[in-house]
């Protein structure tokens, strides 16, 4: 394998991946078993699966998916993770489990000498207020000891019961309060000193060109994993571009 094969860096996110969709988890374990082992490291950007109600469920396709990313991570490629608005609750022991690193809500990382600001997407939709209230309330310690606390059949069922309820609410949202803030962006980008921002989660994937301090920056948005269709953002030294799955 060529060196220019190795230095090469993978992001996605939002596959949602569950027991209703196989096509996602066919391509997504097709992915680790044959492109993810060419490269250096692979980003995933939150929402991996479409729920995660606590690393002790062995509902399918989870366990197969840990078992590929483990077999991902003992190849020698470096999987990297940031928790989603869906698997928030995923934790150390999948970590454990697969040889994934689970990265904080946002991580600046050295892209071939470029300081990139990554996250999932959600914090910088700040014009949901109902959603962002859910979420303080959600990653506060007490909230997942409470939630993990119960068996798991009753988290399974909550965990149902919380899609169906998410489905209906966002089909009565303004849906330009479910894209992010651009004055958020730009106040987060400047906290981190970074000029490059790769994140996911709203489903809109684009190349954003803007101004930050008289300077262009830019904002890569992933595409979400449909049943037809997956991406991914491929980079290296010399240049970057998107790969259909």
């Amino acid at each position: 394998m060529s060196n220019s094969l190795k230095q090469e860096t993978l992001f996605i996110s939002d596959l949602h991946i569950s027991i209703e969709k196989p096509e996602i988890t066919r391509r997504f374990i097709s992915f680790l078993q044959e492109r993810a082992q060419k490269v250096e490291a692979l980003y995933i950007l939150g929402d991996l699966f479409d729920s995660w109600i606590g690393d002790d469920d062995p509902t399918p396709p989870t366990n197969k998916i840990r078992k590929h990313l483990k077999q991902l991570t003992n190849s020698g490629t470096k999987v990297f993770m940031i928790n989603g608005n869906r698997d928030f609750l995923l934790g150390s022991q999948f970590c454990q489990e697969t040889g994934v690193i689970l990265l904080n809500e946002y991580t600046v990382i050295d892209l071939y000498g470029t300081p990139t600001l990554i996250t999932h997407g959600d914090l910088l939709c700040t014009d949901d207020l109902p959603y962002q209230s859910f979420r303080k309330k959600s990653h506060t310690t007490e909230w997942q000891h409470y939630v993990l606390s119960k068996p798991l059949i009753i988290r399974l069922l909550v965990a149902r019961w919380y899609r169906i309820r998410s489905y209906f609410h966002k089909r009565k949202k303004d849906q330009s309060i479910m894209d992010v803030n651009q004055e958020t962006v730009n106040k987060i980008m400047l906290e981190h000193g970074c000029l490059r921002l790769i994140h996911g989660h709203t489903h809109r994937p684009n190349i954003h060109d803007f101004q930050l301090n008289g300077k262009l920056a830019q904002r890569f948005v992933l595409a979400a994993w449909e049943n037809t269709s997956g991406s991914v953002l491929c980079w290296n030294k010399n240049n970057h571009k998107i790969e259909k799955i």
